[in-house]
């Protein structure tokens, strides 16, 4: 089965992750898929938006804990960090339709869209630290950015599930709909974005974020070090194998 649904009609190029049994967890061949398609889609004439869903029930448990222990990222070459770079700098109109949990990964790359539409469902986590581990995807910088520091810290430090309520709040959705209306929400809207001029959509884009990009990709390679060196930790360790072994993890010692 294709886990990751690539199609295309009128200038917009849809990603659907396609791993429903496995709550759209992302494993190596995954990233590899998506990274492919926003490369190519860059270079794409005829591509003018993207979107990215999932499925009413689920968006994206995040990373396939088992493929990350098998699999772990080795350098900036890796399918998960040339995916991250991929949505940084994309310089078309990215869009997003998200139901259901969205954890880790799941969220942050939210960050990186232009416009995002939720299911009164949606449900967002970004738990990093239970995990042993740091945040990704440039969020140590984007999130306080968008939401404020203390609301930031309540997400990233406690890594805790907030809602669309929530998310429309802090700026993180544009819009909150019923779950069954998210997809053909971003679909109609990534069609009037597609019969716009590209050159002016492009142009606009590059001048609300071309000051932060640099900034962006610094802070992605600095988290990418620290998730790296993290991953082989005690305190990872511990909460990937409890997370394998259904129990509660232990840092007392750690």
């Amino acid at each position: 089965m294709n886990e990751i649904l690539s199609h295309a009609d009128g200038g917009v190029l849809t990603l659907t992750l396609n791993r429903v049994e496995r709550k759209n967890s992302l494993n190596v061949a995954m990233y590899a898929a998506l990274a492919d398609a926003i490369e190519q889609a860059a270079e794409d004439a005829a591509t003018r938006v993207i979107v990215i869903q999932g499925h009413e029930t689920v968006f994206s448990a995040g990373n396939d804990i088992q493929d990350f222990l098998k699999n772990p990222p080795a350098g900036a070459e890796s399918p998960v960090f040339r995916f991250l770079r991929g949505i940084a700098t994309f310089p078309k109109p990215l869009l997003a339709a998200v139901c259901g949990p969205a954890v880790g990964v799941g969220t942050t790359l939210l960050l990186h869209c232009d416009l995002v539409y939720a299911g009164d469902n949606a449900a967002f986590s970004m738990p990093f630290v239970n995990l042993g581990l740091c945040p990704e995807a440039a969020s140590s910088l984007l999130v306080p950015r968008m939401f404020g520091y203390h609301r930031a810290a309540e997400a990233l430090l406690l890594g805790e599930p907030f809602f669309a309520e929530a998310a429309l709040e802090v700026g993180l959705v544009n819009r909150i709909v019923p779950p069954s209306e998210a997809n053909a929400l971003a679909q109609q809207q990534a069609k009037k974005l597609a019969a716009k001029p590209i050159s002016s959509l492009i142009e606009t884009k590059r001048l609300m974020k071309g000051p932060q990009q640099e900034v962006v990709l610094r802070r992605m390679a600095e988290e990418g070090a620290a998730f790296g060196r993290m991953l082989r930790e005690p305190a990872a360790l511990e909460a990937m194998n409890a997370f394998m072994e259904k129990r509660h993890p232990d840092f007392s010692k750690l």
